[in-house]
């Protein structure tokens, strides 16, 4: 077993110091460094008295360091997870874009077998972004390969699929939302547009989240709250980009005021380019210019993102006045609840997942280890 000392522990919402981890694979104790037994611990890490916590799970991003989930080569997703975890991600949900479906197949295809690899952060499924949406609000996603929702497309896909976006008010029926409440499938609203009549509606039958709350929706309106309405008068749960481009900062704080710290997760929404410098990328086949930290089609509509999740803690910690432990909990014990997984990820607790990570005020991150493997040192970086 190893032990990590000499750290500011965050769990429980709480800042503690004097405590040690101890673990394998698994956290096998959270105890007060005085009553380690030496003799029990093969290798001792020193914090150095940096921030510990529970790794980031990102449940929405594309791509990053120059690679994207729809690329067909097997090595992308393989790039992807061992950049990720230099920005404290120990887990995410590789997020497809609207394309011709047999690439979105082949992009599940890939996710599966590499659900299967130690390697890098560890991929916990597939979120499937489109092509169930309207093309009202495709924000950047290829109008031409969009259709009404279909869970038949899709079956062959449960055991990967965590989570879906699509539009409610093509599911008229409801039959899509209720299949996928049936496979344990978390149904999504999202690039829609859809009243806020027609989001209740589909919330009533079973949508449970709300995709980039603000983007790819109709704005807030008072005679016509849509969806931006419907996910604040809702127990649904909403992802937030908070790279202070996609929302201003006082829509993030009245988001944040109306569904409380439990409710929200901070996601990516990354593209290619994160983690890369100005220039022109890729995304879902459509040309992105990327500068000034936001990342844009020709016509200047917001396409992802190249914010990480670490900034994204920082920022959103920063815009809303929340302490350090709170934001965290936005990144790990929410997103772990979301897919179920709180009972093995999510916070630093005995029996769950070794998945932490080592970090500094400003929220650098030092080290990561994911099931107890470290799989970043910034000291090994050149």
């Amino acid at each position: 077993m190893k032990a990590i000392r000499n750290i500011r522990l965050i769990s429980g919402r709480k800042i503690m110091s004097g405590f040690a981890v101890v673990f394998d694979e698994k956290i096998e104790a959270v105890v007060p460094e005085e009553d380690l037994l030496h003799g029990q611990i093969e290798a001792w890490i020193d914090g150095y008295g940096a921030y510990i916590s529970a790794g980031f799970i990102d449940l929405h991003i594309h791509g990053c360091n120059g690679c994207d989930v729809m690329d067909e080569e097997e090595s992308a997703l393989s790039a992807i997870r061992k950049s990720v975890v230099s920005t404290g991600v120990t887990s995410f949900l590789p997020t497809t874009m609207t394309m011709a479906f047999e690439k979105i197949e082949s992009a599940l295809i890939r996710i599966r077998r590499a659900m299967n690899l130690q390697e890098g952060a560890e991929i916990l499924g597939c979120h499937l972004e489109g092509p169930f949406i309207n093309h009202r609000y495709k924000g950047a996603q290829d109008e031409k390969y969009m259709r009404p929702p279909n869970f038949d497309q899709i079956k062959a896909y449960t055991d990967v699929i965590k989570i879906v976006t699509f539009a409610p008010e093509l599911d008229e029926k409801h039959t899509f939302i209720q299949c996928c409440t049936e496979h344990n499938i978390i149904a999504s609203i999202g690039h829609s547009n859809a009243t806020y009549e027609e989001a209740m509606e589909a919330i009533e039958a079973g949508v449970s989240h709300v995709t980039h709350v603000f983007n790819g929706m109709a704005p807030f309106h008072h005679r016509n709250p849509g969806v931006v309405g419907a996910a604040m008068d809702s127990d649904v749960t909403c992802e937030l980009i908070a790279d202070n481009i996609h929302s201003h900062k006082a829509a993030q704080r009245i988001v944040f005021r109306a569904k409380g710290l439990e409710k929200m997760v901070l996601i990516t929404d990354a593209m290619r380019a994160c983690l890369l410098k100005n220039g022109i990328f890729d995304l879902g086949g459509q040309q992105v210019i990327v500068k000034d930290d936001t990342a844009r089609l020709a016509d200047g509509t917001l396409a992802g993102s190249i914010l990480t999740v670490n900034k994204a803690v920082k920022n959103f910690a920063a815009t809303t006045g929340i302490p350090l432990e709170d934001a965290i909990e936005m990144v790990t014990l929410n997103p772990a609840k979301i897919l179920g997984l709180e009972n093995r990820k999510g916070s630093i607790e005995v029996g769950k997942d070794a998945d932490m990570i080592l970090f500094d005020e400003d929220l650098n991150i030092q080290r990561t280890f994911v099931k107890g493997r470290e799989v970043y040192n910034a000291e090994n970086i050149q």
